[in-house]
């Protein structure tokens, strides 16, 4: 799957939005394709043809290619007589009977990564209330963008770590190449609730288990004693209590073991303290742990931990 077109589950998530929040019976979008300077309209919500389907908009063409153009939000009051757009998207803009029309941009990083619009059937002029909904939807797939990005980065950092699923007998592993196994973990588990492409979603889960369950037999032996060292009996069975842990919990214990403060672990998964609290409490309880250390060390120790 490109990157280009797993994007769309991000624009089809916030069409949805966009036309529950404006009321708008239509909207449509898409992404800028690699490489070209034109948008394809790849999703469609409240059409009645398919007229629009797979149009490719040039930028600084029609309504569209103007707010590619600009990278600013456009809205036209009665499409086929606005003076204020080019035409060349009259037909199937005529065939679905659109009449007011407004186009948001996608901006990530300085560029134009897609286009939203919204439309009536009636010619009647798109308040500021509409105009701020469209926008916030666009401001939602460029996060959506941004977090799938960050996602493929820190997966392709992650391919040429020294991580196997059985190492070599006798390999040598450096604290600082561990240290960038396990930063990379926590890295993604805490990408991975906020991606929303469910595929993308998945295999940022299997590298994060990848990641986990590549311990070389010297760390493993080394959170084992860690374990039954400070834990006395509730870490000796650490991989037997620790496969109940809910992925939320697994993501709190993530962050708690790069150093994080209940705050830190907060503001980095978009949750309030006190329910970091509560998931670390439970996680410590499956555990057998007494400590976050401890369970930080028995969850290493049955693999859920790098």
């Amino acid at each position: 799957m490109t990157a280009n077109a797993s994007g769309t589950v991000e624009i089809r998530a916030a069409l949805v939005r966009l036309r529950r929040a404006t009321g708008l019976p239509v909207a449509f979008g898409g992404l800028v394709e690699p490489g070209r300077p034109r948008v394809r309209i790849s999703e469609l919500t409240g059409t009645s043809t398919l007229a629009l389907s797979a149009l490719a908009v040039t930028s600084g063409n029609g309504l569209g290619g103007k707010a590619v153009a600009l990278a600013r939000p456009c809205a036209v009051t009665d499409y086929s007589l606005s003076r204020q757009i080019s035409h060349e998207y009259d037909v199937p803009v005529a065939a679905e009977g659109l009449r007011s029309v407004l186009a948001v941009p996608v901006v990530v990083r300085r560029r134009v990564r897609g286009v939203l619009y919204g439309a009536l059937r009636t010619a009647q002029p798109l308040g500021d209330r509409t105009l701020s909904a469209a926008v916030a939807a666009a401001r939602d797939v460029e996060q959506a963008l941004v977090v799938r990005e960050e996602a493929r980065d820190l997966m392709a950092a992650a391919r040429p770590l020294p991580v196997t699923d059985a190492p070599a007998p006798g390999a040598e592993w450096s604290g600082a190449a561990w240290e960038e196994v396990r930063e990379a973990h926590r890295e993604l588990r805490s990408l991975a609730p906020r991606v929303a492409d469910p595929a993308l979603r998945a295999e940022v889960l299997r590298v994060c288990r990848r990641l986990a369950g590549a311990a070389p037999a010297d760390l493993s032996r080394e959170a084992g004693e860690s374990v039954r060292g400070a834990a006395g009996g509730a870490g000796a069975d650490g991989s037997a209590r620790a496969g109940g842990l809910s992925p939320r919990e697994l993501d709190v214990l993530a962050c708690v073991a790069a150093g994080a403060t209940n705050a830190a672990v907060a503001a980095r998964l978009g949750v309030r303290p006190e329910t970091v609290k509560g998931y670390l409490r439970s996680a410590m309880r499956k555990l057998g742990a007494h400590t976050r250390g401890e369970a930080v060390v028995s969850a290493r120790r049955a693999g859920l931990l790098p």
